[in-house]
């Protein structure tokens, strides 16, 4: 059996040339170094979009002159993940997941440059179209934990994956430090004003960029696309029989858990600032969620290859009950509603990651990345859907009403479970 190098050659398309009989050591290899090259990557789009998301609502409300509309940076930014989301993956399927990676970050990069721009000319209407295109860089960045299973075994799907959704962690921990720095320097250069930490997108995503077109080879999809058409028979580990309705549970799932989190994680800063809370209360209060949501995920990857993919998302289901429960009783209660965020963040970890490894093992390997990128356009428009809606009902019933209302997803995703049950125990990993 031969080997594979990261330096194959490449046909016309672009795509990676090799032998295709390749030894199970060589494609462990390469899969460790695959997830290596995306967490890096991750950590530098969280350090591109941490920066950039935290001045977009001060921007908007800046170019616009009105606060009301200070939100539209982070729905537009939601709306051009949702709108790249398909296109991301069809590239992905065709092309491989590194171009799909380099192309997602390079029009979100564009995007970065036109929001200077758009400051510089105070032009609110270019600012909005600008996010549109940093969106594509957010789809990347989620395409990413798909591409960690692309040559993932059974055994170790969950943990993979999970892996590169923990790395998000750190960028997205000190994206929104980078502010201050990023300030002074964009002054020394004569940068508009509030737009000197988008100097540290630009590098990062820079950065981003060459490390996924030098390091991400052999391209992990293109790979193990290759090794199904030598031996579809043998190559268990990515041929799987498609099972259409246990997909669309996992899409739900994924979907319904990302629609709770960012309804109730959108009104609690507005909820705790009327409750006479203070700003630093609040950063800490979603510092602790964002923690929750990234920093326990390889529990969750790991719990999710040795106990199951479905019973991990209804651990998840039970953690966003207890935060949604949480935040309606004890809604007058800061603490309360500090640790409904943190439960909140976890029950979104485990769902999202136990829910994107049962989406992958339940599609074959034609209709995988098409259901992959179906499902980020779905958890993107479900969370700006609810975003939206959230501020409607919260007007209407109140923060514990709010939870309350929520918990109709997670209620779903629940009675929903079974039709994931038969993937899952077929799938369901030993040792």
């Amino acid at each position: 059996m031969s080997g594979i190098s990261p330096d194959a050659a490449t046909d016309a398309a672009g795509a990676d040339v090799t032998d295709h009989s390749v030894s199970p050591a060589e494609v462990a290899r390469v899969q460790r170094r695959t997830v290596w090259t995306l967490s890096l990557g991750q950590v530098l789009g969280g350090l591109a979009f941490g920066a950039t998301l935290s001045l977009g609502a001060v921007l908007a409300a800046e170019l616009s002159g009105d606060e009301a509309f200070s939100g539209l940076a982070a729905a537009a930014v939601t709306l051009g993940t949702a709108v790249t989301a398909v296109p991301l993956a069809r590239l992905a399927r065709a092309r491989g997941r590194r171009l799909s990676l380099t192309v997602g970050m390079a029009i979100a990069l564009v995007g970065v440059v036109l929001v200077v721009v758009a400051v510089a000319a105070d032009s609110f209407p270019l600012l909005l179209g600008s996010f549109l295109l940093v969106g594509a860089g957010q789809a990347a960045n989620l395409q990413s934990r798909f591409a960690a299973a692309d040559l993932a075994t059974d055994a170790t799907r969950g943990r993979d994956l999970s892996i590169v959704v923990w790395a998000t962690t750190v960028g997205a921990v000190l994206g929104p430090n980078l502010t201050g720095p990023g300030e002074l320097i964009g002054d020394a250069v004569g940068m508009p004003p509030l737009t000197g930490p988008y100097l540290f997108t630009v590098v990062a995503q820079l950065i981003a960029i060459a490390v996924y077109l030098t390091t991400l080879r052999p391209d992990p999809l293109l790979l193990a696309q290759r090794v199904v058409a030598a031996a579809p028979k043998t190559a268990t580990a990515f041929v799987k029989p498609d099972s259409p309705i246990a997909a669309r549970y996992a899409i739900f799932a994924i979907a319904a858990a990302h629609g709770t989190m960012v309804s109730v994680m959108a009104m609690t800063p507005v909820h705790l600032l009327h409750h006479g809370a203070s700003l630093a209360i609040i950063g800490l209060t979603l510092s602790l969620h964002i923690a929750g949501m990234y920093a326990l995920s390889p529990v969750f990857g790991i719990l999710s290859d040795r106990v199951g993919r479905v019973p991990t998302i209804l651990v998840g289901q039970a953690l966003l009950a207890a935060a949604l429960l949480t935040a309606s009783f004890g809604s007058e209660s800061t603490v309360a509603v500090t640790v409904a965020l943190i439960l909140l963040g976890l029950g979104w970890s485990a769902s999202t990651v136990a829910g994107s490894t049962l989406l992958t093992e339940a599609s074959s390997e034609e209709r995988r990345t098409r259901r992959q990128g179906f499902s980020d356009f779905a958890m993107s428009i479900v969370g700006a859907g609810g975003a939206i809606l959230a501020g409607l009902v919260l007007g209407w019933i109140g923060y514990g009403g709010l939870a309350l209302v929520v918990g109709v997803l997670v209620v779903s995703s629940l009675l929903l479970s079974p039709l994931g049950m038969r993937v899952a125990a077929r799938a369901t990993p030993t040792g």
